[in-house]
């Protein structure tokens, strides 16, 4: 349905700012558990055997679908169907992270990886409930815009836990970095609490069989089961040739002669703000010429900063091109991060909305964490210049299901 307001008036409501808040709240507990964990059991002088290993605590993230019909089907006492559950989760990581904060790697380190386990179970759930709220509460006309907010405050998060945490664990220690991080999540709770609740629509599943029976049946009712299932490929290969490229882009800038400070500083600098404009852009874009168009422009602009890259190898250690392809790169990973969240909530129906979303987020969580594994081996074999061709060719397939079903002339799946 068209309406007449401006790309710009889509971002200037409530909702909006509800969407940052809780994309911010999204993206806090990630690397605290990853990243912003691992230099912590880097400085207390835990094994790197063991440091790589404690990189399973993320399953949750990969398998958080099993448990989203759960969402679906019950809802809170308080605080309504959506809404209700952040504020579960939202208590049980506070409470989580501040008890992080008491751990001692050295001494128990088992104790602290069931710690950090429990704190990706409880953010896995509450990104099931922030991307079922965020798809019941947006028109079909905001949908870009609430998907590119979303992601700049998931990415603000980012920041946060993962570069500034850092610059503070050189002040005090990192016990006090984390109870920090324990009270600034305690915020988002008075978010999720002043956040809007959507108007629910459809009635939820009656039962809890029914919550897990009836997403995938009303996704290949709808769809078709052709259809579906040639979206649901798509969903695992659009972002492939650009999750390859992520995967290796720091190994393959460390061995063409750039130190880490270099990376470090270009990547956390001015990547992330090339990822801050190319998502908020992205919204802008989405909202003008609708989410069909926006995925064949986002996919030729991904292949294109792989392009970027294949120049690079071929120019070796270049500083001022080097600058250019991770801002290339980044601005383009920001736009199409806006473009595909949009089109997943797109096919989410807002009854099953929890389950149908974790369901294909799973998919692209496949795609960026598995379908990725041979990369290294790949870039050995065929040296860098011939890795970075082929993550052109990769990002091909998805660009070649686009017609199927998000043809240029329609505006929405």
């Amino acid at each position: 349905m068209k309406t007449n307001k401006s790309p710009l008036q889509v971002f200037q409501s409530r909702k909006m700012l509800a969407l940052l808040l809780l994309g911010f709240s999204s993206g806090m507990p990630l690397f605290l558990t990853s990243r912003t964990l691992q230099a912590w059991l880097t400085v207390e002088g835990v094994d790197l055997a063991s440091i790589g290993l404690l990189s399973l605590v993320a399953l949750p993230y990969s398998i958080k679908f099993l448990w989203a019909p759960f969402l679906d089907r019950y809802i809170p006492p308080f605080f309504g169907r959506r809404r209700g559950w952040l504020v579960i989760a939202q208590i049980g990581l506070t409470i989580a992270i501040a008890i992080m904060a008491f751990q001692q790697p050295k001494q128990s380190l088992q104790l602290l990886a069931i710690n950090a386990l429990i704190i990706a179970f409880l953010s896995a759930s509450q990104d099931v409930a922030f991307d079922a709220y965020r798809t019941d509460i947006l028109e079909p006309w905001e949908t870009g815009a609430g998907a590119a907010v979303g992601v700049l405050g998931y990415r603000l998060a980012l920041l946060i836990t993962g570069g500034l945490a850092l610059v503070l664990a050189d002040q005090i220690s990192w016990q006090g970095v984390y109870l920090c991080l324990a009270g600034l999540m305690a915020l988002n709770i008075i978010f999720s609490i002043w956040s809007p609740e959507p108007i629910l629509k459809d009635q939820p599943p009656t039962n809890l069989v029914a919550a897990i029976v009836l997403p995938f049946q009303d996704f290949f009712q709808r769809l078709g089961v052709v259809k579906s299932f040639l979206v649901l490929i798509f969903i695992i290969l659009y972002r492939l040739g650009d999750a390859l490229v992520n995967n290796m882009v720091t190994p393959f800038l460390l061995q063409i002669g750039f130190t880490q400070t270099d990376i470090g500083a270009i990547q956390g600098g001015m990547g992330l703000i090339a990822t801050i404009v190319g998502t908020l852009f992205g919204g802008l874009i989405l909202s003008r010429v609708g989410i069909n168009r926006s995925l064949w422009i986002f996919g030729f602009l991904q292949a294109f900063s792989n392009f970027v890259y294949f120049i690079l190898a071929q120019l070796g250690h270049n500083y001022q091109f080097m600058v250019v392809a991770i801002n290339v790169e980044n601005l383009c990973s920001g736009l199409a991060t806006a473009g595909f969240v949009a089109f997943m909530m797109s096919l989410c129906n807002q009854r099953f909305s929890a389950t149908q979303f974790a369901l294909l987020s799973s998919l692209m969580a496949f795609s960026r964490d598995i379908l990725i594994a041979p990369a290294g081996f790949l870039a050995k074999e065929i040296g860098w210049s011939g890795f970075f061709l082929f993550t052109l060719f990769a990002a091909v397939p998805g660009l070649i299901l686009l017609p199927w079903f998000a043809p240029w002339k329609r505006e929405s799946v």
